[in-house]
């Protein structure tokens, strides 16, 4: 058991700078530039931190998925209930699991809880290719599995409303849906990054406490602005989970938008920060 408690110990702080979302956050009010994350890091593997990591992303994205698909079908069952929840209840419920996830998860696995914000971290160099790889791979499986539940609960309802499976909208062209996924996507993972900044991290103390805080907010608000077009998708795994368990044709008809559209946003969004944002030069108040 010793042994064992060893290595959970160096496990959880060998590759501590690979896994927050403000992977390299620092403890002292003069900022240093970490190396950025290799492409290939084997040693992860061996490593108990990295599968926590994965099982964390598994089990966030389980409950994303459960608890914002159960609000979606109580929004469409109880239409007329409250007038004030609507869109905006389910913007709320997507948003605020997300906060909350995100303040559970963000130092154990950085609170990724979407392979498209591991994709523009990934594209960042905030981590490795294998870390990425199986963060989305754990992403996708909690999220089918977060959907299935709530078939079980609710069957009838969930395959007669649609299972809150994501499609474009009638009124709406797939060139709608794609550029709402898009944008929808920057305003998310350009939030990641300017809330986990390292530069700032290092500058103002709170910044890391109330990264939760934007980043939740933010998907609160893409959700507000993009539920009427394509339902928000911004999230591959969301999308995904719903589709495979409502698996109808309409719910593939338009999948292709809800993985393209979320990682050009992504990447889009990492270059202007890695490439703008952060080519202004820190400056330390001490």
């Amino acid at each position: 058991m010793e042994g064992k408690e060893e290595d959970v110990r160096l496990g959880a702080n060998k590759f501590s700078e690979r896994q927050p979302i403000g992977t390299s956050a620092q403890t002292e009010r003069d900022y240093v530039e970490p190396p950025p994350a290799p492409l290939f890091e084997p040693g992860e593997l061996s490593s108990w931190s990295f599968y926590r990591a994965g099982i964390a992303e598994f089990i966030a994205t389980f409950l994303f998925l459960y608890i914002t698909i159960l609000t979606v079908m109580g929004v469409v069952k109880s239409p007329t209930k409250c007038s004030t929840v609507g869109i905006q209840g389910i913007a709320w419920a997507f948003g605020g699991m997300i906060f909350a996830l995100v303040y559970c998860t963000a130092g154990i696995s950085g609170g990724h809880i979407n392979p498209a914000v591991t994709f523009g971290l990934f594209l960042a160099r905030k981590l490795s290719l294998t870390r990425a790889l199986f963060y989305m791979v754990m992403q996708r499986l909690g999220a089918i599995c977060g959907a299935g539940v709530v078939k079980g609960f609710q069957k009838g309802l969930y395959m007669s409303q649609g299972g809150g499976a994501n499609a474009v909208n009638p009124g709406y062209t797939k060139g709608d849906g794609l550029g709402a996924e898009i944008i929808g996507t920057f305003v998310l993972v350009y939030t990641v990054f300017s809330a986990t900044d390292a530069k700032r991290s290092a500058r103002d103390s709170h910044v890391p406490i109330l990264a939760p805080l934007p980043i939740g907010f933010a998907v609160f608000l893409v959700h507000l602005a993009t539920i009427p077009i394509t339902g928000t998708g911004i999230n591959p795994a969301r999308s995904l989970g719903a589709a495979i368990i409502y698996n109808r044709s309409h719910a593939w008809n338009d999948h292709w938008i809800f993985w393209v559209g979320p990682f050009i946003g992504a990447a889009l969004a990492a270059l202007y920060h890695q490439v703008v944002i952060r080519a202004i030069p820190f400056k330390s108040r001490a």
